[in-house]
Order: structure tokens, then sequence, then C-alpha cells
């Protein structure tokens, strides 16, 4: 029976309207922002999860960019130390033929010289970003080894724990014993040559082997570079399963939101029209 003061009719069909609205509302705002958790009102433990995941993604783009950069620094250094080994090979050519006694010394011995400016233009340009990787002092603020960040550690859901790094050092093509080549023995006959040849056969070994321990630290920077990426990557889809929307989810429940909207606003309409109808007969 409907009752003239309290209509039970209405309140139960502004309850299911409520619900039906506050539905609608929800799967609206997943539709418009694809995600399901846009606040931590929505659900705090997961909405916490993702902040942290989020966190961790920007300090991977971080030490990606890091990482890029020390690449391109490492990489010029390899291409620097692998020229001087070239222009070492073209001075042990000539000192080779010094040691025959067939040739014009002093002419050799300006080749010589010529190639020697060559090297040392080599080992003052070879720079990225400022840093030269081929000089005692890489940076001119005496620093000797290039630090290179690669990876961030978390222990649970606290602050990260740290930043692992290794150091990339100086080949010191400038300031070794081992690669004196502004000391070489100048050539004026064949003994002499024979002395340079062996220094420079020396020099030659030093600016290698730098070469292939620039060459290995270039590549582990990149190794690690790509292995952040795929990281990133991978947490990004793990905040993505947590956080994001299933759009097609979410269009068909906003339409049966929309529905039911509507049918609720009919069926309160119908309940508060009641009352009115009994009062007419009266």
């Amino acid at each position: 029976m409907t009752s003239i003061q309290f209509n039970s009719g209405s309140s139960t069909a502004l309850q299911l309207l409520g619900g039906a609205v506050q539905e609608k509302e929800q799967a609206k705002e997943e539709v418009s922002t694809g995600k399901k958790i846009n606040s931590a009102k929505d659900q705090a433990a997961l909405w916490a999860i993702t902040q942290v995941m989020e966190s961790d993604t920007s300090a991977y783009a971080a030490v990606s960019d890091t990482l890029s950069l020390n690449e391109a620094t490492t990489s010029v250094a390899a291409l620097g130390a692998e020229q001087a080994t070239e222009i070492l090979t073209e001075m042990k050519e000539l000192a080779i033929l010094g040691t025959s006694g067939l040739v014009d010394f002093a002419k050799l011995e300006e080749q010589m010289v010529q190639k020697t400016e060559q090297l040392n233009n080599v080992i003052s340009s070879t720079q990225f970003n400022g840093v030269n990787l081929l000089k005692s002092d890489i940076d001119g603020t005496g620093n000797t080894s290039l630090t290179v960040p690669e990876a961030v550690s978390r222990d649970g859901s606290s602050a990260l724990a740290g930043l692992a790094s290794f150091s990339v050092d100086s080949l010191d093509f400038e300031g070794s014993a081992d690669f004196d080549i502004n000391s070489r023995t100048a050539i004026t006959d064949s003994a002499s040559a024979l002395t340079a040849l062996g220094e420079i056969e020396g020099f030659f070994n030093f600016a290698s082997e730098g070469a292939a321990r620039m060459g290995a630290a270039t590549s582990r920077i990149s190794n690690q570079n790509e292995f952040i990426g795929k990281l990133a990557d991978a947490t990004r889809a793990g905040t993505s399963a947590l956080r994001d929307a299933n759009i097609e989810d979410a269009a068909a429940r906003l339409k049966s939101a929309s529905v039911a909207v509507q049918l609720g606003q009919t069926s309160l309409a119908i309940a508060n029209a009641s009352p009115q109808t009994l009062l007419a007969i009266s």
C-alpha cells in the first residue's frame, strides 16, 4: 500500500537511480581517462603500487639518458684510439723504411714529425660534451675516470636503495710513460730508425689495447642501455595492467548504466506520481 506521508516506491527508485548514476560516472571516467585507477580513492593499495612503479619508470628513463650520453663519450674515445693506431701503423712503416738506410733521413724525420703532430691533434680533439678519455685530465677538473650510472635498485616499496655504477678510466695517451710519443727517438740513421721502431711498436700496442678497452666499455654501456629499456617497458606494462581500464568493458558498462539511469528516472517519476493520483481520487 502506498503511503501519502512516506512514498516507499519513490525511496526505492531513488536508491536504484543513485547507484546507476554512480556506475555511469565511474564508467564515463574510465572511458575518458583510459584508467580504472585515477586516484587513491579508487583503490588505495593499487594506486600506491602504481605510483612506485611510475617512479621507477622515470628513474629508468633518466638512467637510459645518462647511459646514452656516456656511450657516445666512450664511443668517441674508442674512435680516437683507433685513429691513433692507424697513425702509428704509418709511423712504423716509415721507421722500417728508415732501417734500410736507403732514404733521405731528414725528409723521413719530417714525415715522422708531421705524424706526431697529427697524433697529438687526435688526442686533444677526441672529446664529447667536454669529456676526453684520451687525456690525463678528462674534463678539465682533474678527473681521471668517467663514472657511468647503470642501474637503480629498490628494497621492497621503500625509497630507492641505490644507484649502481662503474668507472671507465682514461686511456691517458697524454701523460703515460708508455705513450711518450713526443719523446720518440729522432731518425737520423739506420740505427736510430731501429730504435724508433721499437718505441713506436710499444706506443702502438698501448694504443690498440686502449682502443679495445674503450670498445669493451662502449659495448657494456650499450647492452646495459638496451636492458634498461626492456626493464622500463616491462614496468610500464605492469603498471598498465594494474591501472589502465578495459575500454571495451568500460564502454559497455557506460551504455548499460545510461540505460539504467533512464529507467531509474522513469521509475522515480512513476513513484512520485502515485501519491498525487491518490490525492486526486480523495
